[in-house]
């Protein structure tokens, strides 16, 4: 990223250009991105291509004023933090489902991030609704943020044979544990932008892949909150937990509500599409 680029992205997150790659600045920046860059997989369903490539996520998030998930998101922030100063590195994860069982390898992407003033931090704003703030790495003990009640642990002996076996020095997998719930499973080896990419074909094109069967659109609200649409369901959650839901009746509400609520500006409503039809750049 050029300076130019950097500029605009801190134009887009509402924050100024700061002086050292800190904590409180890390922290500012995770929150101001999840606060104004949407969770969201309206490409998948608007036939628009996904490319993990540098430029390509820039043009998306910060040209477009788009959102995006997981790989986009957090790989267009690491590329902002690692311009600012801060030393990423990007990490593989599988979420945690139903009856214990673990997603597909680089089902996600997470951000390791060092800072100048000590610390190492899981940073991650593109996994919905998470923490909103970032994660101290090394700690193991409960960890609070808004939005729950967070742990970071070692996943156990079994690890290394549940993700197809590693180097027995290499360091042990980690449990991402949200209110004693298993979010995700983090491994440690760095990886590259470009070792994402089958994973997010999977989630672009297969039946399987809940990305490719609704729709969602979400981000944390400045109050605390947050504020979902998915298809035509408009739900409101305060800080508090109490929530509110709307079914929006015209595709003018529908794309009214993505301008104002969320900043993406659509010429058409997006809706489910089959996974057949579905692509995703290499």
């Amino acid at each position: 990223m050029d300076s130019v680029e950097v500029d605009a992205y801190l134009r887009r997150l509402g924050v100024e250009h700061p002086a050292w790659p800190t904590v409180d600045v890390l922290r500012e920046l995770h929150l101001r991105h999840l606060q104004t860059v949407p969770f969201e997989n309206l490409s998948i369903h608007l036939g628009e291509e996904i490319v993990l490539a540098e430029k390509r996520l820039l043009d998306k998030v910060v040209g477009a004023r788009r959102g995006g998930f997981c790989y986009e998101l957090n790989g267009a922030f690491g590329a902002l933090l690692t311009a600012l100063g801060f030393d990423v590195t990007l990490l593989a994860a599988r979420v945690h489902g139903t009856e214990g069982r673990l997603g597909i390898p680089f089902d996600h992407m997470a951000l390791e991030v060092r800072t100048v003033d000590g610390g190492t931090w899981l940073a991650d704003v593109g996994f919905g609704a998470h923490s909103h703030y970032p994660l101290a790495f090394e700690a193991r003990g409960e960890q609070m943020d808004p939005a729950g009640v967070f742990r970071i642990v070692e996943a156990g002996p079994d690890a290394a044979g549940v993700r197809g076996g590693h180097d027995a020095a290499e360091a042990a997998d980690l449990d991402v544990v949200l209110d004693g719930r298993p979010e995700y499973r983090l491994e440690r080896r760095p990886r590259a932008l470009g070792d994402f990419a089958a994973g997010a074909w999977w989630h672009s094109t297969s039946p399987g892949s809940h990305f490719t069967q609704s729709l969602v659109c979400s981000r944390v609200t400045e109050e605390g909150g947050r504020i979902t649409l998915s298809g035509r369901t408009f739900k409101v959650t305060a800080a508090d937990g109490t929530r509110k839901k709307e079914e929006l009746g015209t595709d003018e509400e529908v794309l009214t509500v993505y301008r104002e609520r969320f900043g993406i500006e659509l010429d058409r409503v997006p809706t489910v599409r089959d996974a057949g039809c579905l692509r995703i750049a290499p």
